[in-house]
């Protein structure tokens, strides 16, 4: 069985995805890019607000399930130039500063609406 997640505070899914799925114990988060939901807008001023603003997204469907960040088990993190990994990784950590998750990071040729960095993450209800 599975429960569909959609939080209004982060951007609505621009195609046939929802934004997160829980399954058991278990919660899918869709990858996240830095749309401010509220606005509208592209953040793409710098590298570190873009991240902020992929990380607010997470937090947010987070929230909706009920999670935060200590449930997150693993990120998958997608940057378009891997010269950004430093500056990157400086905002992400501040989001799992204790028993951080597994992650990989992989540089690809491009993301949805050509920003810089996609986020995705996996977590569970679990304690």
């Amino acid at each position: 069985m599975k429960e569909i997640i959609n939080s209004p505070k982060a951007p609505a899914p621009i195609g046939p995805y929802s934004q997160a799925v829980k399954s058991g114990n278990t919660l899918y988060v869709s990858g996240q890019i830095p749309i401010n939901q509220s606005t509208g807008n592209l953040i793409d001023t710098s590298i570190e607000d873009e991240t902020e603003q992929v990380m607010k997204n997470l937090g947010y469907i987070l929230e909706e399930a009920g999670l935060t960040f200590k449930h997150v088990l693993k990120c998958s993190i997608f940057v378009s130039d891997m010269g950004n990994f430093t500056r990157i990784n400086e905002v992400y950590g501040r989001y799992f500063q204790e028993n951080p998750p597994a992650r990989e990071t992989v540089e690809v040729s491009g993301l949805p609406k050509g920003v810089n960095v996609e986020i995705s993450c996996i977590a569970t209800f679990q304690e």
